[in-house]
C-alpha cells in the first residue's frame, strides 16, 4: 500500500508483511506488521543488514520482550501489594515464569556471545529499539561506525541462536 506524505507529492511506501507471533497465552497467530517500525527492520529493508542478521536481531528482541526486562510503566494500585514487614508476596508481585527465566538466560547468553564492545550497540538497537545514529552518539562513536559493529554483533548472535 502506498501513502502520500505531505503536499509535496512525494510517496512513502509502507509495506505490511504477515508475521507469526506467540501471544501471552502461548498460542501462535498471524499479524500484519510494518517492517520499518524497528531500527533493525529499517536497516534490513534498506539492505544494510542481511536476512540472517535481521533474524538474529528479531530473535534477541523477542527474548528481551519475553524476559520482561524492560522498565515497567504501570503502577499496581492493589492495596494487598503494599510492602509489609513480613516476607509475604502480594498478588501484584512479579511472577517469573519458567518461560521468562529461559528467555532471560538466552538473552544473557546472546549478549555474552556478542562480546564486550559489541553488545552495547546490539542491546541499544535490537532490544531498546534505539536508532543507529542515536546509539552511535550515546556511545561516543563516529557516524556510520555502528552499522559495521552492529553487523559483527548480529553475526555472533546468529551463531549463538544457530540461525542459518
Amino acid at each position: 500500500m502506498a501513502a502520500r506524505a505531505g503536499k509535496s507529492g512525494t510517496k512513502a511506501t509502507q509495506r505490511l508483511i504477515a508475521q507469526q507471533i506467540e501471544g501471552p497465552d502461548g498460542e501462535r497467530c498471524t499479524v500484519m506488521v510494518n517492517p520499518g517500525e524497528s531500527p533493525a527492520s529499517w536497516l534490513y529493508t534498506h539492505k544494510l543488514l542481511s536476512r540472517r542478521q535481521f533474524d538474529a536481531s528479531e530473535t534477541i528482541r523477542r527474548d528481551w520482550e519475553r524476559a520482561a526486562m524492560g522498565a515497567r510503566v504501570t503502577m499496581n494500585w492493589d492495596s494487598a501489594a503494599a510492602p509489609s514487614g513480613g516476607r509475604r508476596v502480594g498478588p501484584g508481585a512479579p511472577d517469573r515464569s519458567l518461560r521468562q527465566i529461559a528467555a532471560r538466560d538466552r538473552l544473557h547468553g546472546a549478549l555474552a556471545a556478542a562480546g564486550p564492545g559489541l553488545s552495547d550497540i546490539l542491546w541499544r538497537v535490537a532490544c531498546a529499539c534505539e536508532g543507529l545514529g542515536a546509539a552511535e552518539r550515546a556511545l561516543g562513536w563516529p557516524a556510520r561506525a555502528g552499522k559495521l559493529v552492529l553487523g559483527f554483533a548480529l553475526d555472533r548472535v546468529a551463531d549463538y541462536y544457530r540461525i542459518r
